[in-house]
């Protein structure tokens, strides 16, 4: 039987236990980072301007009325059926809002002139800190409502 020994300096050692901490820090923090693969999701887009927020909706295929109406909104601590079915619809477009319950958001509405043949149609834009967090595309009529996730072209035309 052969033994093998290694006489280590003391700075020898010292650098061993200081790479193998970086590759450590490093694994943990690549990790942390990529805690799984999304199947639908979504780049952060900022929403800080009208600018930003038409151009964002008229890149998915939406017309627009001239008028963007806003209103401030706190998303529930906790969530009844309602507001899990409406986070149901923002989890397909890649958004969850449980990471902002409680927080104070800023939904901007606009009006969608080219879905279908609906005029009553809206789309709604949830901004926290100047970021999209949320979106909806729906017709608040009591006969003929829907509420959808806001989609490129989803069902818009023209």
């Amino acid at each position: 039987m052969q033994m093998i020994t290694f006489k280590l300096k003391p700075k020898q050692l010292f650098g061993i236990i200081l790479a193998l901490t970086g590759v450590i820090v490093i694994a943990v923090t690549f990790i942390s980072n990529h805690p799984g693969e999304k199947a639908n999701a979504v780049a952060q887009v900022s929403c800080k301007t009208e600018e930003e927020r038409r151009a964002y909706l008229t890149g998915l295929g939406y017309e627009l009325s001239d008028e963007e109406k806003s209103r401030q909104i706190t998303i529930p601590e906790e969530f009844n059926e309602i507001y899990e079915n409406y986070n149901d619809i923002q989890k397909q477009q890649g958004f969850d809002l449980e990471t902002y319950k409680g927080r104070t958001a800023v939904l901007y509405t606009f009006g969608v002139t080219n879905y279908q043949d609906n005029e009553r149609v809206i789309a709604d834009l949830m901004v926290l800190d100047g970021m999209l967090i949320g979106a909806d595309l729906c017709d608040p009529s009591a006969d003929e409502g829907f509420l959808i996730p806001l989609g490129e072209n989803n069902g818009a035309s023209g």
